[in-house]
């Protein structure tokens, strides 16, 4: 066989792209776009890809054509390359096709490569759950007509679920629970996109938080220094105070909290401001309760985490006296 002969025979070379659409088009891999540069043949099956007007833009022609494994094989023959930019749900059809016609062992096959041309970022999910939040409010009965006081008791409920899961130690159920926190996060912010006063959006909610933590980590993000804890709870304690401008160490304190959990975080408050405050004993159950849970705030202890692990002892006593 001459030269000629031998170059005919040759199977060529498949390149199937793909991207992800949760990355700005036309941000490619420079592996991609040396292969797209030296492909004889580019081809996308969607003529409505989000690449598609880049690389045109860029000087790659693109033809619009979905070719079955056997056309493909065709227009690889001669040694040639293909450039297949694959859809957002890959190309399953085309590279079935191709697996038929390897299993047969009567075709000679080209060169398949994979080429991922642009990769997710951290945190790129995030944009996904956007997405279908945007779909859900649009489209379904129930969500299009929740409001922010409406949803208020499951914010509650799914923050309970999530200390839950923390204390129980369950890492599947942990990664469900902070999916379900975040779903009311993301649900609120697309609420308030509807706002016609003071509409707001999750990238504002995102915003804000970023430009808080900036602020309050001048040791991370500054010229201050923090070596220990403590110091970096000053840096956030008189940073807050900066920017909230309070009157009173117990402002911002929400009196809608259990009870407990209200009482530790006045103490804590009383405490970091080096406040002498008495416990009041008035008497009665609730005062006791709430030296309890001063004692307990100074001896570093949760009260609130303290009661539900006895309330959990508790349960398991009642069972056991059921069981009996």
């Amino acid at each position: 066989m001459n030269a000629t002969s031998s170059e005919a025979a040759a199977p060529g070379r498949v390149v199937l792209l793909t991207t992800s659409h949760r990355v700005a088009p036309g941000l490619l891999s420079w592996p991609a776009w040396q292969a797209l540069r030296d492909a004889d043949r580019v081809l996308c099956a969607d003529g409505a890809h989000p690449q598609l007007p880049y690389l045109r833009e860029a000087g790659t022609a693109v033809e619009e054509a979905s070719p079955t494994a056997e056309e493909l094989v065709g227009a690889c023959a001669g040694g040639r390359t293909v450039v297949v930019v694959a859809s957002g749900e890959g190309e399953p059809a085309l590279t079935d096709g191709l697996a038929r016609l390897a299993g047969s062992g009567r075709t000679p096959l080209p060169e398949l490569e994979l080429l991922p041309a642009s990769y997710d970022l951290p945190g790129a999910r995030l944009l996904d759950l956007v997405q279908v939040m945007d779909r859900i409010r649009a489209e379904c009965p129930w969500s299009s007509r929740q409001t922010h006081r409406g949803l208020a008791k499951y914010g509650i409920e799914e923050a309970y679920e999530l200390v839950e899961a923390i204390e129980e130690g369950d890492r599947d159920e942990l990664r469900e629970e902070l999916g379900d926190v975040l779903l009311q996060v993301v649900f609120h912010a697309r609420i308030a996109e509807e706002d016609p006063d003071a509409p707001f959006s999750i990238d504002d909610v995102a915003g804000t938080i970023v430009a808080k933590l900036v602020h309050r980590h001048p040791h991370v993000f500054g010229d201050a220094t923090a070596t220990t804890p403590e110091e970096v709870k000053e840096h956030w304690l008189r940073t807050k105070a900066e920017e909230k401008q309070r009157t009173s160490v117990t402002d911002g304190v929400p009196l809608g909290q259990p009870g407990l959990a209200l009482a530790a975080k006045l103490a804590s408050r009383v405490r970091t401001a080096g406040l002498s405050v008495d416990v009041p004993r008035t008497g009665g159950i609730g005062y006791e309760l709430l030296t309890l849970a001063v004692r307990a705030e100074a001896e570093g202890v949760d009260p609130e985490a303290a009661l539900r692990a006895a309330a959990r002892a508790y349960r398991d006593a009642i069972r056991a006296a059921e069981r009996s």
